[in-house]
């Protein structure tokens, strides 16, 4: 149990103390009763920094191009249909257009533009994966011994097999981090086991409510911080309990589901874990965004990818009235339903950028000291363009990246908007300096 004596806070509870019960501990969010980041200040030497993060959300088979844009700069800049979701975050995002990633044209295929996004290296065909680590992985091998997870790399959507007719292996189309040439990091899609990660939630009582077994430490500790660190306590264990029911209810609709196909020819039985899984895609994706904002406040991991949509995908939107699955929806990308799949996407990246704006950290709100990157595999899925690929950012990097802008390199020749450049410009500025990453020796131009 934390002390009850009224020494100074910062003397009796490190920055990255936890409240623990039986078999849990939950990590805190930043409070400003204490003084330091821990590791983070030690690594970088800069006391009371807040830590910087960077995290990824990727949609399969482009976007609505049409709608796609934003023009001006500031409050004043006028977004495209399909980004109105990000209108409250407008000084805070930079929508970058005309990057491409040189080894996806080489392939020009599905499988070949996507298991390559985040690393810039041309994939091999046939039975052997080859490609190359994500840059999201390069940050977890340099920082992720600050952090109780490296990385979290999370999905909403089941991996798929075999091989394309390309013979590129469909592994490519479903992963998006990688560990290292040959091997995808494997995706967490239950959303409870990937809260039960960040909890440490384990042994026989995984299946009870964590809160419910730290709240006497969480009371001790309400008495002894600020009064604006006791609201701010207060919320975030609102928001991890909301997080838990709606993740109980998910189990629960799929218990009832599994006893309602019992006994159907059409029924397939199958061992699940108990943990659920969510029928409806927005209730996925919205405890996966909720799950990656838990992470980034609490400090248990400051890199995060999440694949909300794989390449090919096969998910479909009966809640907007299109009946066609994701990929080939794609193949008309020019039209309205198209539009409002692309707005939908973009509506999940605002969510969590939204969440993670209204956590303050300091002067600043965890969102401040993050950079979140939007992107997909290809422009059009009409055409399996990628000559450029979609890029919306959120977030400065603890004030080192300016917001608030649309930039476009499509005119400053292909040397000048590469993606593995905005890459080492991001790791640049979280304390990763490569002399190259993928195809970019250079960092992008334009952008600080």
């Amino acid at each position: 149990m934390l002390p009850t004596t009224k020494r100074p806070i910062a003397l009796s509870l490190s920055r990255r103390s936890m409240l623990r019960g039986a078999g849990v501990a939950l990590a805190l969010p930043w409070l400003e009763s204490r003084s330091v980041w821990g590791a983070a200040a030690t690594n970088a030497g800069r006391s009371g920094i807040a830590p910087r993060r960077f995290g990824v959300l990727f949609m399969g088979n482009g976007i609505n191009q049409k709608h796609w844009w934003a023009k001006g700069s500031g409050a004043a800049m006028e977004l495209g249909k399909s980004l109105e979701p990000m209108a409250p975050l407008k000084t805070k995002m930079n929508l970058i257009n005309g990057l491409f990633n040189q080894a996806s044209l080489d392939a020009n295929i599905h499988p070949g533009q996507t298991g390559n996004i985040l690393s810039g290296v041309r994939l091999q065909k046939g039975a052997e994966l080859k490609g190359g680590i994500s840059v999201d992985q390069v940050l977890a091998n340099h920082i992720g011994a600050e952090t109780a997870q490296a990385s979290l790399v999370l999905g909403c959507e089941q991996p798929t097999t075999g091989y394309h007719e390309s013979n590129y292996s469909l592994a490519y189309s479903s992963h998006i981090s990688w560990a290292n040439e040959t091997s995808p990091v494997p995706m967490e899609q239950y959303p409870s086991l990937a809260f039960d990660s960040l909890v440490e939630n384990r042994g026989s009582q995984r299946m009870k409510s964590v809160l419910d077994r730290v709240l006497q430490q969480a009371s001790d500790l309400s008495q002894q911080v600020s009064v604006s660190d006791k609201a701010k306590l207060d919320e975030y264990l609102t928001s991890v309990r909301e997080v838990e029911t709606r993740i109980e209810r998910s189990r629960a609709a799929k218990e009832r589901a599994d006893q309602s196909a019992q006994g159907k020819a059409t029924a397939i039985p199958m061992q699940r874990p108990a943990n659920g899984f969510p029928e409806d895609i927005r209730e996925h994706m919205k405890l996966m965004c909720d799950i990656v904002a838990l992470a980034f406040q609490t400090d248990r991991s400051r890199v995060a990818t999440l694949l909300l949509c794989r390449d090919l995908s096969g998910h479909t939107y009966p809640f907007m009235n299109i009946r066609i699955a994701h990929h080939f929806a794609s193949h008309s990308d020019w039209n309205d339903d198209y539009e409002k799949i692309s707005r939908f996407y973009c509506s999940q990246f605002a969510y969590l950028a939204g969440r993670l704006d209204a956590m303050k950290e300091g002067e600043n709100t965890v969102l401040d000291n993050s950079c979140l990157m939007f992107t997909s595999n290809m422009w059009s899925g009409s055409s399996h363009n990628s000559k450029k690929v979609p890029v919306l950012l959120a977030g400065s990097l603890g004030g080192t990246l300016k917001t608030g802008r649309a930039l476009d390199y499509s005119n400053k020749g292909d040397e000048n908007r590469k993606l593995c450049s905005l890459y080492l410009s991001v790791m640049d500025r979280m304390g990763v300096n490569l002399p190259a990453f993928g195809d970019a020796e250079a960092r992008l131009g334009d952008l600080v």
